[in-house]
């Protein structure tokens, strides 16, 4: 009596397979076509997107772990460097909160407005779905009552989820440029924050595209906090050694205070709508 063969796994159900070299098509374009069939099921047709700094603490928490500091160093009855030198980062995370308070009030802004008129989920403030100014821009997408979304990116350190995205609008990706298209897809403006190499990239990237106008759409790019982007890069620099032209600095609007920043996004997405 022949033995019965046992039924070969598909393709498509062989995990072994799927997650090896050869498969890696397949997994890109996952990240694409799963994405875009969530996003028409979720009627998600436009976004704002919020980058910066994973390392932004909300201002409660950073002025509790400096007065925290200052208690356990008066406590001690002296200093060394090292101590200095924690007072000296705690300080600055005292100013860095400022701009998690800032993108949360934006993104609240932005989000009431846009319920204002909504008759489906549009400008939806989108943020890397992490810590920081991420968190900030889904907590003030919650306090304007409206929907966020947060595309996450799996790395070595895993970067936790913030818990104010919307349920069922929170994305994890493996691909950073796949997720990097994602950002832009479906993106009718940007409000660049202070940030570290990923925020940076990402504002290159996407001054680059427009700039060789890859994108062509209408894409308000609002760079957010004066005196850490004065220091960090000096655009006017690259315009004196003709890197770039004169003209390519009005590819961005520099902002210091979140009602302005919706003033001016308000006003070129109204634009937009009627083009």
């Amino acid at each position: 009596m022949a033995k019965r063969t046992q039924r070969p796994v598909k393709a498509y159900r062989d995990i072994e397979f799927l997650t090896s070299p050869d498969a890696r098509p397949l997994r890109i374009l996952a990240e694409f076509l799963e994405p875009a069939s969530r996003f028409r099921r979720l009627k998600v047709h436009d976004t704002i997107v919020f980058f910066g700094s994973s390392r932004a603490e909300s201002a409660r928490t950073a002025r509790a772990a400096l007065r925290a500091f200052e208690a356990r160093s008066n406590a001690a009855r002296g200093g060394s460097r090292r101590a200095t030198t924690q007072r000296a980062r705690l300080e600055m995370g005292v100013k860095l909160a400022r701009y998690y308070e800032d993108a949360a009030e934006l993104a609240m802004l932005l989000t009431r407005w846009a319920k204002s008129f909504n008759k489906g989920d549009r400008f939806v403030v989108v943020s890397g779905g992490g810590p920081g100014i991420m968190e900030a821009a889904n907590l003030g997408a919650a306090r304007g009552g409206g929907k966020s979304i947060g595309l996450n990116i799996s790395i070595p350190t895993e970067q936790d989820t913030n818990p104010y995205i919307s349920d069922g609008y929170n994305f994890e990706f493996h691909y950073f440029f796949m997720r990097k298209l994602w950002f832009v897809f479906l993106a009718r403006a940007i409000v660049v924050f202070p940030g570290g190499f990923g925020t940076m990239d990402e504002l290159l990237e996407l001054l680059t595209l427009i700039q060789t106008r890859k994108v062509t759409k209408p894409l308000p790019i609002v760079l957010y906090g004066n005196e850490y982007w004065d220091e960090i890069i000096d655009f006017d620099a690259l315009v004196r050694w003709g890197t770039i032209s004169k003209e390519d600095l009005k590819l961005f609007h520099r902002s210091d205070d979140p009602h302005e920043a919706f003033e001016y996004l308000k006003k070129r997405l109204r634009d937009g709508r009627r083009r």
